[in-house]
């Protein structure tokens, strides 16, 4: 992919999806509101099912239906294709929305049907999602969350530089952004009595900053994904907003791990960036020396990704966003691949659809913490607003929003867009 490839689309310098982007999505409009797939263009949506049946993605190999295809309410029939199939669609629709293609350029009847405004479009999530794993990859937010609730002695457990530790997470309660959620509530116990719970609304409640990924072409049962092949098999990337009510997450997660204080939502971002398009951004991660992985986690190329990540908070009574986090994916001690190598090492098979997330992901200071829990250090400092507002956690009202990017030495942005939510009021006492 040439760094100067221009499109006939006008896209603003600062915009996350220039022609070197091309993520995947599914949106519908007020004017046809069946669900079909697209790519973001600028601030335009290119509807991928009206070009298919115009003829203008035929020919590609491993993709023998285009229309049906990408007029399907969810991607995970063109996931299963595989990444030779994604590469080349991609490269299509780059080659169609490069500046001296006329094909679709100076067709202005099917351009007319063609682009929509992203402002005009309903976003929906871009997969049905078969099951969700959560990692905990990040050693910054695993050694802070140890030493604020074991000590410093204590901080990671035995297992935590040896594994890809995760847990299973609630596929149903994912929901794309812009998708308002409400205070959960739960069994939640005092610093006072610890031993006799009570049932309230959650007091703390968090955000956490993760990115997830998709599984495109899954294994078969008994047999796992080699970590030198694991790329070949994921899709693509989200932000993801794993939110949590850290009391109910407290009391509950003693002996098997998170589950009230997680299920409850989980946000994402609705366009899902592959990555090829995140290729040029790949470094190395964080030294293993020591322990080394064992052998079937072992990596001997760069699998890390210097993509900047961003949390910004409206407080309730507010007006504006207020950037809280700035972190980066190449702080993950774990990489992605490694994430499905072990998932599936025990033979566990994967399928199109499914979604991992990384775990909250922190950086080596103060500003690029992952989640309130530990900006406030559970609840103990306040984080204050330029307007005179501060948080320990998340209150009734507040806004959240994620956003990812990746600056490109060409002067272009490869970025994931919103994921954007908002708490409402508990439904219960």
């Amino acid at each position: 992919m040439s760094p100067t490839l221009e499109s006939f689309v006008t896209v603003a310098p600062e915009s996350h999806f220039p022609i070197q982007n091309i993520p995947f999505g599914v949106f519908s409009t007020a004017q046809n509101e069946t669900p079909r797939v697209g790519t973001a263009i600028g601030d335009l949506i290119l509807d991928l099912h009206v070009i298919a049946q115009a003829g203008l993605l035929d020919g590609i190999e491993g993709l023998n239906n285009p229309a049906s295809v990408f007029g399907q309410s969810t991607l995970n029939d063109f996931m299963a294709l595989g990444r030779p199939t994604w590469r080349a669609t991609r490269a299509a629709i780059q080659k169609i929305l490069s500046k001296d293609n006329a094909q679709l350029r100076d067709n202005q009847e099917l351009l007319s049907k063609a682009l929509v405004k992203q402002a005009d479009a309903r976003m929906h999530l871009p997969a049905k999602i078969g099951d969700y794993t959560d990692f905990y990859c990040s050693r910054e937010h695993a050694t802070n969350v140890g030493i604020m609730f074991r000590g410093k002695d204590n901080a990671l457990q035995p297992n935590w530089l040896h594994i890809p530790v995760g847990y299973h997470g609630r596929a149903s309660s994912i929901v794309v952004s812009g998708t308002d959620l409400h205070r959960p509530a739960g069994q939640r116990i005092t610093p006072q009595n610890k031993t006799e719970p009570f049932f309230a609304p959650s007091a703390k409640l968090d955000y956490e900053l993760e990115v997830g990924w998709f599984v495109g072409t899954g294994n078969p049962l008994g047999k796992r994904i080699e970590v030198a092949d694991a790329s070949e098999h994921i899709f693509g990337m989200v932000l993801v907003n794993d939110w949590s009510a850290r009391d109910i997450q407290a009391w509950e997660y003693v002996p098997l791990g998170p589950f009230l204080g997680k299920n409850f939502g989980t946000t994402i971002s609705p366009w899902i960036v592959t990555l090829d398009a995140l290729e040029e951004f790949r470094v190395s991660g964080p030294s293993q020396a020591s322990p080394e992985p064992l052998a079937y986690l072992k990596e001997n190329k760069d699998t890390a990704y210097n993509i900047d990540l961003e949390v910004q908070i409206k407080p309730s009574n507010s007006s504006t966003y207020e950037r809280v986090t700035l972190s980066n994916l190449k702080y993950m001690y774990w990489s992605v691949t490694q994430q499905l190598a072990h998932h599936t090492v025990n033979g566990c098979n994967m399928q199109p659809g499914d979604m991992c997330a990384t775990g909250t992901i922190s950086g080596p200071d103060n500003e690029s913490f992952g989640s309130l829990l530990e900006l406030s250090w559970n609840g103990t400092k306040k984080i204050s607003f330029k307007d005179g507002n501060e948080r320990t956690f998340l209150e009734d009202g507040d806004e959240v929003n994620m956003t990812g990017y990746a600056k490109s030495s060409a002067g272009y942005i490869i970025g994931f867009g919103d994921c954007r939510g908002k708490v409402l009021p508990c439904l219960y006492q």
